[in-house]
């Protein structure tokens, strides 16, 4: 029987490659997808580059999805073949403690597509634990996303969805910083807006990611690589603080919201951007930290932290994993109601055979905007 396309990574920092592989089958508890649209994410870059544990080539990649049910395993009650559904990226076991106590997103049993198992640029993917974690999607005229656009909503806008609402707490008024404008920082910026945050502002180097981020909503864009100076490459160093992080782009927050914002959303991954936001924060702010750090000299993302500035300050230091299926109800509504368009997300789509070429040079890319790939292309 013909297997199916699917990118496949056979080595940590080499590009991967477009091959056919097994059809997959789905497990006892668990459907097979047919994908039709799954997102290029900064996560996958990681995977590329040998930082997550969890990942053993070969291994196909990608985790944000947009699909149709084909098959479905034995012990799976919900769902059924022709379904049209989306997935978190961590999918929890829906048995333990932590996923009966509403925090599937930490399951210490979670599956992961394109991490623990094969991913979803495919032309098919398997997913585990369908009861616990599959989420249906409205159809278009029903006021749901199309495919692409509900890739888009994929791991970074429901993570910035979850940063803000379910960790920050953004109550409407409150100003908020966002620190890299990826795909997770423009999310953040959008979905700040449709909260009802006040003063927004979006850093960035990159020219065009802040020009995305105000068409999206910004009030305020810091270009930090232009605020740090020559030769300084955006760290925004200085000698107080021992850390660095209060220069000129924190300086331009806190003059910004007068004083500080209320909520950073840290959505890069460094050590510098991390200062940023502990030092762009107004007394009793809080600072949610997404970005993924790559592998210090210890073989792990361990930043040094400005504890002094959070003490003094009684700064919230709050991590962001993903998201529940649970809390997708609230994201959808915002769709349908037009607050939210993760259709304006997107700034490129890619037939399958472009996708591994793409995930190579994603640290690099200067054009704004989600990568969206359709597998069957």
């Amino acid at each position: 029987m013909r297997g199916v396309r699917a990118l496949v990574l056979r080595a940590f920092g080499v590009e991967p490659l477009v091959e056919e592989v097994p059809d997959p089958e789905p497990p006892a508890d668990g459907v097979v997808l047919r994908v039709a649209a799954s997102g290029l994410c900064r996560s996958d870059w990681h995977a590329y580059a040998g930082h997550d544990g969890d990942v053993v080539p070969p291994q196909v990649l990608g985790h944000e999805l947009a699909g149709v049910v084909e098959r479905v395993g034995p012990e799976v009650a919900r769902w059924r073949p022709g379904d049209r559904v989306t997935t978190p990226f961590v999918c929890g076991c829906g048995r333990c403690a932590t996923c009966r106590g509403g925090d599937p997103q930490v399951c210490p049993h979670q599956r992961q597509p394109g991490f623990t198992d094969d991913g979803s640029l495919a032309e098919r993917v398997a997913l585990h634990h369908a009861d616990a974690n599959l989420v249906a999607l409205p159809a278009v005229e029903d006021g749901g996303p199309t495919d692409v656009a509900a890739a888009a909503l994929g791991c970074r806008t429901a993570t910035a969805y979850r940063a803000l609402g379910g960790r920050a707490r953004l109550r409407p008024g409150e100003s908020v910083v966002v620190l890299g404008c990826g795909g997770v920082g423009l999310s953040a910026v959008v979905l700040a807006r449709a909260m009802g945050a006040g003063t927004v502002v979006a850093v960035d180097v990159s020219p065009a990611a802040l020009a995305r981020a105000r068409e999206l909503g910004a009030d305020v864009v810091v270009d930090a690589s232009a605020a740090a100076g020559p030769g300084v490459d955006g760290g925004d160093r200085s000698s107080r603080g021992g850390l660095g992080g209060d220069g000129p782009v924190a300086a331009a927050v806190r003059d910004a919201t007068g004083g500080g914002a209320a909520v950073a959303v840290e959505a890069l991954g460094s050590e510098a951007t991390l200062a940023q936001g502990l030092w762009s924060l107004r007394r009793r702010g809080r600072l949610v930290q997404v970005g993924l750090l790559p592998p210090g000299p210890d073989g792990a993302g361990r930043p040094r932290v400005a504890l002094d500035r959070a003490i003094s300050h009684e700064l919230d230091l709050l991590g962001s994993h993903g998201m529940a299926a649970a809390d997708y109800p609230g994201l959808l509504a915002l769709v349908a109601s037009g607050a939210l368009d993760p259709g304006a997300l997107v700034g490129e789509v890619l037939p399958l055979a472009h996708a591994g070429r793409a995930l190579v040079e994603l640290p690099r890319r200067t054009a704004a905007g989600v990568v969206v790939v359709e597998p069957w292309r």
